[in-house]
This record gives C-alpha cells, structure tokens and sequence, in this order.
C-alpha cells in the first residue's frame, strides 16, 4: 500500500494539467475532487484500491494503460511555477562568453603547437548554462564550512579551467600547459583528479561511470558521519555533472536504487542531455531523456526535465488541443539532432509542418526566431527553476535531465554535429564567427592566434562573478587539506600478532583480531570505517555486527532471526560498519569517500576494505 508520503509524491509528480489539452475541465475538476474526498475520507488504501480497480476495467475496455513513470516531453516547472531569477542575466551572459571563448581557445592554442594533443571544445558550449547557474547561486564553497561536494563530468574540464582564469586562480601560462602537467603546480591535467592537481580538484570523474557512482556513495557517506556524530553535514550537497551517453555506462544507473533507499535529499545528478555520445546520437530512435525519467522515476528519485527553453512557452501555453506537445513526443532524438543542424525554414516545414495547426501556431515567428527556439538547458531561468526545486527537496535524492545542444555556439562545423566530440580546431572563419556571436573585442589581426581574454579586475564581471562566490562561501572547485594530528598506536599494541603466536591462526583470524583491537583504541577507533561486501561472516568478522553495529539511515525495523545469538545482525543508525552487499564497486566507492574525508571534510578515516579474494 502506498503511504501518504508516496501518494504526496506521486500526484507530485504527475502533475502536468499546465499541458494536458482539456476538453471539459468541469467534468475533470469533479473527478479529481471525488478522488481526493476518498483519500481525506477513507484514506490512500481506498484510493489505490479504486484506482486499481480503474486500471482493471481499462484493461477489459481496451483503453491503452498510461506510462505511470513516463511524464510528457515537456519542462517539469510550468512557467507560472517558476521562481523569479536572483542574478543579473546579463552580466553573466557576458561571463559566459568569456568562459566560452576562453575555454576554446586553451584546446584550440594546445591542438596548433602540439597536433594531437587532443582536449574537448563541445562537452562545456552545452553545458556551460548548468555550471554557470551552480557556480552563481547554488554551488557552496569551503570558507567557514565543508561546503558542497562536486563532481564534474570530466570532458567539461576546459570550462572549468576557463573560470578559475576569470578569477585570477589560474594564469596564462597556466592555461598554455592544458595537457601538459609535467611539471607539478603549472599544467592543467586533461580532467579531474587531485593527483594531478591537489589544490583544484577534489574527485577523480572522468573514467566513463565512476563519477555517478562515487557521488551517490559520497553523500550516503556524508550521512554516515552526521549520524555517528563525527561532523555535521546537513549543509552539503552532492552534485553529480554526467552526460546522457555516460549512462550507458553499467556503473553510471547501478547504484540508483542506494540513492533511493538512503532518502538521499542531499544529491543531484544533472544529467546534460545534449542527444550525441562519441559516434552519433544516444538515442536515435528513441528520447533518451523519457528514457531516464523512467529509470530515474522507477529507482525512486524525484525527475525534473529541463526540455525547451522560455521562448516555448507562449506556444505551449497556446497549444490548445495538445498538438505541438505530441509532435514533440513523436519526435525522435536523431530527428532532433537534425533540427539544431537545420535553418529555421526547414524547422517550419518538418517539424511544425506536420499539421496545419502547427504551422499556424508559428506563422507569427521569422525562420529566425523559429532557428532561435532554444532547449532548456541553455535558459538559465529554466534551470535555476530546476536547481532550486532540487535543492529543497525532501526524502529522496533528485535527477535534473537537461536538454542541450551539443557544441552550442562553435556553429555550424561543430553545432550538433555527429563529429562534434572530436572537433578540436576551428579554421579562421570558424572562430572569428565565434568571436562575433559572442560579442568579444578580439581584434581580427590577434583573432588566427586565439588569445586568452579576461577584462581587468575592476570591471563588473570579474566583480560580479567574485561576489558570487564569496557570498556562497568562496572558490570552487577547490581541495583544502586541514592540519589534524591522529595519535598511532604503538606497535607493541599487537606485539601478540607480530611475534607469532603458539597456536595457528589463520590470516583472516589474525587480522580480524587486528582491526577489533584498532575499534576498541578511544583515541582512533571512532575513525576506523570497516567495509564489508557481503563477506563478514566468511571472514570471521560477524563479532563487529552485534558490537559496533551496521550503519543503516533507518536503524533496524525488524527482529533479527538471530537476535539471541552472540554473533547476531544488528542495524544501527550509528552503526560504524558499511556492509555494502554483493558489490565490489559500491564497496570501493565507499572506500574513496571515508579515505578522502580527511580532505574533503576535515575528518580523516581509516578505511578498511574487506574483499573477497
């Protein structure tokens, strides 16, 4: 039976009446307020039986059964739901563009003196209104606190570089040696990891999954030492970047279900849905982002699309008979991808060009304007809606699927082509077109060397953008490593393991008879963080069970079958022990999070991952 908190949710969820065609609303507000009388009446078990009882007598009837995790192809956040923008649209418009050119320009000046070198131009163009909207308004840094933990899709990296140049973090010389860290503190590594770069980045991201899952067991273990009473995390939110090509990737999706069952409120995914991965489209014949939903719905996290962006609105809000939103249901990915490619013209006839209401419906638009129709990803009103919903859910973790172009801006040698993964260069023409859109003053004399551009310190974007990070607690991305002193046993402690014993004693019982001695040590065995994957009882270590407890959100809510037992399961919500399950990466991911806790809480953990061999 569903629970009042899981019947909120789900009408939550499915509310989409703001592009539902209606033809008697009357009639429908009557049914809806007969179904909720019998919810205030008689409670959710009623209501769910009768809405079964509904779907049976469909079923005789013929009537085809709605997708209950599948919403229309539209925006989650109708418009009149959407909360005023706090920032100058303007100013960071223009500091988008900066990060944009800047961002080129270090994989182009790379790829001319040293050919091969490589690098990404089109990952960040789409994605740069989602870091843009994190970095201004939401994304907390660690002055006066943890802040938030961020793990970046790693072909946006170039992006992210071109704005720690903006905020003087970086310089020229700096961004001449992208992909060339040989030498320690003056290159950029090709993506994120803190080995390369200790003081910059703080999670390694860029191996195809790894980011997603090590986000989810980042906040799980976020939560785990608020609630062993080790540090205070309530204010700190995971944000996981990954691309809809990326989810492909089994390690990406494996560990939804965790999120879900934790009630992890404090992470969000954004995923950047900009339809191509490395060959082509992700989804030729199908919408990968309705194809996320549903998996991201059926885990149990709440979905929020970002599809089209504000210049859609009037026509949605005009879409009577619901026609434009079934054409953009219908319409495939690959096709999609064509229409980023297309003039507006051809938009007209192909998309819009399917009824004659719909081609009536933009007979007030120039091809222009019909060229200029943006997906959501790229309107920051719409994506600051989605954020700041995300942000103040409740009970479960949030999916933000944004749709985007992939090369947004490069035009029409890279825009929303299939080669726009492996466009490293632009010709001449290409990039003084760029420099056009973007409106920089870029002599065209200095154009054919693609210089860095960054204004003076006192101009209002610099000013601006700094603001910004300061009044949300400083830089970022930014690794800090805090002075803690950790008092090490002596090694007379297991003079009894070291000196060999009378009796054999296998290498497991030896071990396990290790870390109980390191547990019951007052000065370091609150910051002992056992992992286990399904095997403590293999390896003779079920004693920590009854006696440290497993760590569980929920605590234990049953009786365990051995709870007389010596060696009984015990659930704790300060449990010390993860027990991970039959997972070897969810395991490792979790080994990632308390061994770095020492840098990105201030905390440090001693980790002690126990595989089977």
């Amino acid at each position: 039976m569903l629970s009042k908190a899981a019947a909120r949710r789900y009408f939550e969820d499915t509310d989409h009446d703001a592009y539902h065609p209606d033809i008697d609303p009357a009639e429908t507000a009557e049914w809806a307020d007969s179904f909720k009388m019998v919810i205030d009446t008689y409670g959710v078990e009623r209501a769910h039986f009768l809405l079964n009882r509904l779907l049976e007598q469909a079923h005789k009837e013929g009537v085809p059964q709605p997708v209950l995790f599948q919403t229309p192809y539209v925006n989650t956040i109708p418009p009149q739901d959407e909360p005023p923008y706090p920032g100058d649209e303007m100013i960071e418009l223009r500091i988008r563009r900066m990060i944009r050119w800047n961002a080129v320009a270090m994989v182009l000046r790379a790829n001319t003196r040293f050919p091969g070198l490589g690098g990404h131009l089109s990952t960040y163009q789409s994605a740069a209104s989602l870091y843009e909207v994190g970095f201004n308004h939401f994304f907390r840094g660690k002055d006066g606190g943890t802040g938030d933990q961020i793990f970046f899709q790693g072909h946006a990296s170039p992006g992210i570089y071109a704005r720690a140049f903006l905020e003087g973090r970086l310089d020229v010389d700096n961004l001449e040696h992208f992909r060339r860290e040989v030498e320690r503190g003056r290159g950029l590594s090709s993506y994120p990891h803190p080995w390369l770069m200790p003081d910059f980045w703080e999670f390694p991201t860029v191996s195809m999954g790894l980011g997603p899952i090590a986000a989810i067991y980042q906040a799980r273990f976020n939560r785990y030492l608020q609630a062993r009473g080790i540090k205070n995390t309530e204010d700190s939110k995971v944000w996981c970047f990954l691309g809809d090509g990326e989810t492909d990737e089994p390690e990406a999706l494996g560990a939804l279900s965790v999120a879900a069952r934790e009630e992890l409120d404090n992470l969000i995914f954004v995923v950047n849905c900009n339809l191509q991965r490395l060959d082509g489209p992700v989804r030729g014949n199908g919408k990968i982002v309705q194809e996320l939903e549903t998996v991201f719905r059926g885990a149990g996290w709440k979905v929020l699309k970002v599809v089209w962006g504000r210049e859609w609105d009037p026509l949605l809000a005009r879409d009577s008979e619901g026609l434009l939103v079934k054409a953009m249901n219908e319409t495939p990915d690959g096709q999609y991808q064509k229409y980023s490619v297309e003039s507006g013209d051809y938009v007209r006839r192909h998309f819009f060009g399917r009824d004659p209401q719909l081609l009536k419906l933009v007979e007030h638009l120039s091809d222009e304007q019909l060229r200029r129709l943006r997906r959501g990803g790229h309107d920051i009103r719409k994506v600051y809606a989605a954020y700041r919903t995300a942000e103040q859910s409740k009970g479960r973790p949030t999916v933000i699927l944004a749709k985007t172009v992939k090369g947004w801006t490069l035009g029409e040698g890279a825009e929303g082509r299939n080669i726009a993964h492996q466009q490293k260069k632009l010709n001449l023409k290409e990039l003084m077109a760029f420099r056009d859109l973007l409106q920089l003053p870029i002599s065209d004399k200095d154009l054919p060397d693609a210089p860095f551009y960054r204004p003076s310190k006192k101009s209002p974007e610099i000013e601006y953008l700094l603001e910004r990070r300061n009044a949300l607690g400083g830089l970022v991305p930014r690794r800090v490593v805090r002075h803690f002193e950790m008092p090490i046993p002596p090694l007379q402690e297991f003079d009894r393991y070291l000196k060999g014993t009378e009796q054999p004693v296998s290498t497991t019982g030896a071990f396990a008879g290790i870390l109980a001695s390191l547990l019951r040590m007052p000065e370091i065995g609150k910051r002992i963080v056992p992992i286990i994957p399904d095997e403590a009882r293999t390896f003779g270590l079920d004693a920590l069970f009854r006696t440290y407890g497993i760590y569980s959100h929920h605590g234990q809510r049953y009786e365990s079958v051995d709870q007389q037992m010596l060696l009984s399961y015990r659930e704790a919500r300060d449990g010390q022990v993860l027990e991970e399950g039959i997972t070897e990466a969810g395991s490792m991911a979790s080994f990632q999070a308390a061994a770095t806790s020492y840098a990105t809480h201030g905390e440090p953990m001693v980790p002690m991952y126990i595989f089977y061999s």
